[in-house]
């Protein structure tokens, strides 16, 4: 009788997996994910990346306020001519 619990291969170091592997798998996906991102294929596609909580909050991490990027904006000084326009309102029926 064969062995119906063999475990899936690993994936190639590039740290690509299939969605059947990383489901199997997902202590080492999550694991290897701590050195570099892991990505997740569906149908063969990119679908997912799993990255470490510390990679996460480095990449959304804010960095600096809104007025601060609005100085450092290179369209500040920059002489835009913006025009509003000015139609009128539609009818809606209440």
């Amino acid at each position: 009788m064969a062995n119906v619990n063999k475990t899936p291969p690993s994936p190639p170091p590039g740290g690509t997996w299939t969605l059947a592997g990383a489901k199997a798998r997902l202590s080492e996906v999550v694991d290897r994910a701590q050195t570099g991102p892991q990505t997740i294929t569906r149908n063969g596609k990119p679908s997912a990346v799993i990255v470490s909580a510390e990679e996460w909050a480095r990449k959304t991490a804010r960095k600096g306020t809104l007025a601060e990027f609005l100085l450092t904006s290179p369209l500040r000084g920059a002489d835009l001519e913006l025009r509003r326009q000015r139609d009128t309102p539609r009818d809606v029926a209440l």
